[in-house]
């Protein structure tokens, strides 16, 4: 099991429909063939700058590749996460 989170702050306003519709679109990376669970959290601790975060998981290491090179992944990247996202931390885990 691969779980993928990333923490990230957007350069919209706090509560604009810029951020809502943001966070609509990304909805449709959990119905990407091989995603386990899809999570939209949003970030609570004042130790650090972000707002948000998403948490996937993924059986193995191909259905985790088979969503990274996925059109609706890259072009969500490419067209939303890109131009929108002003800072983000991505961290990948396996269990022990």
């Amino acid at each position: 099991m691969i779980r993928h989170t990333v923490a990230f702050r957007l350069h919209h306003d706090t509560g604009s429909a810029e951020e809502a519709d943001f966070l609509a679109a990304a909805r449709a990376l959990g119905d990407i063939p091989g995603v386990t669970t899809y999570e939209q959290l949003r970030q609570t601790s004042p130790k650090n700058d972000f707002t948000f975060g998403f948490s996937m998981e993924f059986a193995d290491q191909a259905a985790y590749d088979g969503y990274n090179e996925h059109p609706v992944h890259t072009a969500f990247v490419a067209e939303r996460w890109v131009p929108e996202v002003a800072d983000f931390l991505e961290i990948d885990y396996t269990p022990l």
